[in-house]
């Protein structure tokens, strides 16, 4: 028999510490002491269970048996039928569609299953597939190997259900932004204390040109919350374009409540980042939003991205208008637009080289943000095309909430 008392402490102490409910510390005990019983007193098909008597501390066991018939599972007769009649010519043929009737009806083992007629005699309303319970003798003590055997289950269920408890509060964190602490580097990527997770960072999701450092924390979006690893894979990062739009969410209250909405976003991390932004009430100036008093807001998120620049403009269903203010900050004269999404855009000499950007940047910004081929001329020489002034827009230009985690596969596999 148990202290109710002691065991009741430890795992009120183990589910603090692991984050986890005492129905969970509990069910994990039980299993690694049903485990341990069937190791030193069962056989090795067999399913054991045990219960903790929570008025009484007493142990108690049952083998469980699955209810079938010939339709659930394969009795031996049958098989044995089954091969004698076949050549061997036949069972090389039959192989395949054997070997797919093997995989959907198991084996009938009597330490597993109970057929039907049997199940009824001890449970009249017995159905197929229900669990019949058979008392087993009650035995306290355990062998040495039984006893490590039990102890590794339940560290092992308990890291189970820690694992499963992380992922269920951060599966709806995925597309959000959170805190972390830098923990340590590995190979490029960085690690980060997410608090009962730790979360990652590939190389190619940093912002190129930044540097982090043990116990800095720093704010970051959930790419994605992979469950096919071994530990919770919380993939990160501060390069993606959604971690701007994300960050202006949480500075722009009229971003949050719905009242200006972030229609496109491009960057490029570490440089700049331009994003379209329009109004759902007419009173409300959706750029004023973003940049609020003074700056305040834009500059608030500039210094999370560490002072990269920042280019925010009205979004609108007008191509010219558009594609005309996407090039910000150079002033344009005229955008002549074709049928094939392909813009001329005429701008005045001393603007060329602002329309353009450094290495075409600007202009390469603005095909990505719009979706538009754009050609940057200068007006006094309308024929010839300038160095670096055409940009057409990659197919995969736009991201929004729904790829952030087919980025954040990419990542893992780089």
């Amino acid at each position: 028999m148990l202290n109710l008392k002691d065991l009741s402490k430890a795992i009120k102490q183990v589910a603090e510490e692991k984050g986890l409910t005492p129905e969970k510390v509990m069910e994990a005990i039980e299993s690694a002491i049903a485990a341990a019983y069937k190791r030193e007193y069962g056989q090795r098909s067999e399913i054991v269970r045990a219960k903790i008597d929570g008025k009484t501390g007493e142990l108690k066991f049952w083998q469980v048996k699955t209810v079938a018939d010939e339709t659930t599972v394969r009795f031996q007769e049958e098989q044995e039928e089954e091969e004698s009649g076949k050549g061997k010519e036949e069972r090389e043929k039959g192989k395949e569609t054997v070997g797919e009737e093997e995989a959907k009806l198991p084996r009938f083992n009597p330490d597993r299953h109970i057929t039907l007629e049997e199940a009824r005699k001890i449970k009249k309303d017995a159905e197929l597939g229900a669990e019949i319970a058979f008392p087993l003798p009650t035995h306290e003590e355990f062998g040495r190997i039984a006893a490590q055997a039990a102890k590794q289950a339940i560290f092992q269920r308990l890291r189970e259900s820690e694992r499963d408890s992380i992922l269920a509060e951060w599966r709806n964190k995925e597309g959000g932004v959170v805190s972390g602490v830098v923990q340590r580097f590995e190979r490029g990527h960085v690690y980060v204390d997410l608090g009962r997770a730790v979360g990652v960072m590939f190389a190619n999701e940093s912002i190129p040109g930044e540097h982090y450092r043990a116990g800095e924390r720093l704010r970051f979006l959930v790419l994605a919350v992979q469950e096919d690893t071994r530990l919770p894979g919380i993939i990160l990062s501060r390069s993606h374009p959604q971690f701007v739009s994300k960050l202006f969410e949480m500075e722009v209250p009229e971003v949050a409540d719905g009242t200006v909405e972030i229609k496109a976003i491009t960057r490029e991390p570490g440089s700049r980042t331009k994003v379209a932004v329009a109004s759902n009430i007419e009173s409300v100036d959706p750029v004023g939003a973003l940049v609020g008093q003074r700056g305040t807001r834009v500059m608030a998120v500039n210094n999370e991205l560490g002072q990269e620049k920042i280019d925010i403009i009205e979004w609108s269903d007008n191509p010219e208008k558009f594609i005309a203010s996407a090039l910000s900050p150079a002033k344009v004269k005229t955008v002549e637009v074709s049928e094939r999404r392909e813009a001329r855009v005429y701008v005045q000499e001393d603007q060329l080289s602002l329309a353009i950007g450094r290495g075409g940047q600007n202009v390469r910004l603005a095909a990505k943000l719009t979706g538009w081929k754009i050609d940057v001329r200068s007006q006094a020489r309308p024929q010839e095309v300038q160095e670096g002034g055409i940009s057409s827009a990659p197919v995969d230009a736009d991201f929004g909430e729904g790829e952030v985690a087919a980025a954040a596969n990419n990542s893992s596999e780089d």
